[in-house]
């Protein structure tokens, strides 16, 4: 059996328990066997690639990252137990009133970490993926009351565990805080060390799974370590914009997903977790893939219902269009978006209800909110 790494004894809580300390990737004695993979590899680079291209089947691809990046960021917050729903997230960007505002917080703290990484990986003069740039999205990330005492932005300087009531009875020590420096400046080095032979999709794998095991941050980590997926598949140009919500194959399989990163520390199964997630990446393109073309039938159903009908005017056509990326909002939205008066404003929202394409939601004669409810009612399939 291949030894993952090694134990030490750490004190933390006046216990003393056994941290475990991951060896550095790649993989060896003996090295991953990559044979089993190759078919999976292509599978998996291929649906990518086939959502790349199908995104081309909309007019704008903001539509599109603006769902997928809300669903990723709402799926991956569920995984650690958010409450929060889409229609809660919507309805918090209309500054409509919302229940669980600490959770809807921290998935929009997620969405500002993952543009912020973002737009570091696409400036020349930009941060590289590096421990820095980790480090600035987790100070993002946990912005807020409930982040306030957890270290935003730093490496933890303290012994943590994962499960159990105590350190004693835990299901996993990560490493003792004075190697994690050390640790994670070794995975930075496997990001950039170009002669690797592995494929990316692998080395994204195996740099996730050695991120969650280091658990370098006192909270926070499994969502960092997924936003890291996301910015790999970017570093290494794997999908051109951030279409897939892996999270939600994550959160489908999330026992699974746990037991695979367990079974890399206690069996040395690097191999069973690769495979798990190429699966994971070649399901959640598919899955993003049916979803860019449903959206895309059904706007260009609406858009067609819109042309054909007598009272359609070019206020109702310029609001229709900006509905994929304000899916609620009420006429003093449309008002400001569309730079127009109220009464303009009103008339077209007012085309919009008659045909169908939006809904009222409150019943009120006054302060009136609407929804794109087809498409709302896509995205949280």
């Amino acid at each position: 059996m291949r030894s993952t790494g090694r134990y030490v004894v750490s004190t933390t809580l006046g216990e003393a328990v056994r941290a475990f300390v991951p060896h550095a990737l790649p993989p060896s004695k003996p090295p991953l066997a990559l044979d089993g993979y190759a078919q999976a590899n292509r599978e998996a680079e291929l649906a990518l690639a086939r959502l790349s291209g199908v995104s081309g089947l909309v007019p704008s691809v903001d539509w599109l990252l603006y769902s997928a990046i809300r669903k990723e960021a709402l799926l991956t917050s569920q995984i650690e137990g958010t409450q929060a729903t889409l229609t809660d997230l919507l309805d918090d960007e209309a500054g409509f009133a919302v229940r669980n505002t600490d959770d809807v917080e921290e998935v929009t703290n997620y969405l500002r970490a993952f543009r912020a990484v973002q737009e570091q990986l696409r400036n020349p003069a930009g941060l590289p993926l590096s421990v820095r740039l980790l480090c600035d999205a987790h100070r993002l990330l946990l912005d807020g009351a409930r982040g306030a005492g957890k270290q935003p932005g730093e490496l933890r300087r303290s012994q943590n565990w994962i499960g159990g009531t105590r350190p004693g009875n835990a299901v996993f020590v990560p490493p003792p805080a004075e190697q994690v420096p050390t640790l994670l400046a070794d995975v930075e080095r496997f990001i950039h060390d170009a002669p690797n032979p592995l494929p990316p999709l692998v080395k994204t794998a195996l740099i996730h799974a050695q991120f969650e095991t280091i658990h370098p941050f006192l909270d926070g980590n499994g969502r960092i370590g997924r936003l890291l997926i996301a910015a790999l598949l970017e570093h290494w140009h794997l999908l051109p914009e951030p279409l897939m919500y892996l999270s939600s194959y994550l959160k489908q399989h999330q026992a699974e997903y746990y037991r695979r990163l367990s079974a890399i520390r206690t069996d040395g199964d690097w191999e069973g977790w690769v495979a798990f997630f190429l699966e994971a990446v070649a399901e959640a393109a598919a899955e993003a893939e049916r979803s860019i073309v449903a959206i895309a039938s059904l706007v260009a159903a609406d858009r067609r219902k819109l042309l054909a009908a007598s009272k359609a005017g070019p206020a109702s056509y310029r609001l229709f269009e900006m509905l994929p990326m304000m899916p609620r909002f009420t006429i003093e939205h449309v008002r400001q978006k569309l730079e127009t008066t109220f009464p303009t404003a009103t008339a077209a929202v007012k085309v919009l209800e008659d045909l169908g394409l939006v809904t009222e939601q409150t019943g009120q004669k006054k302060n009136r909110s609407y929804s794109y409810q087809g498409y709302v009612e896509l995205l949280t399939r």
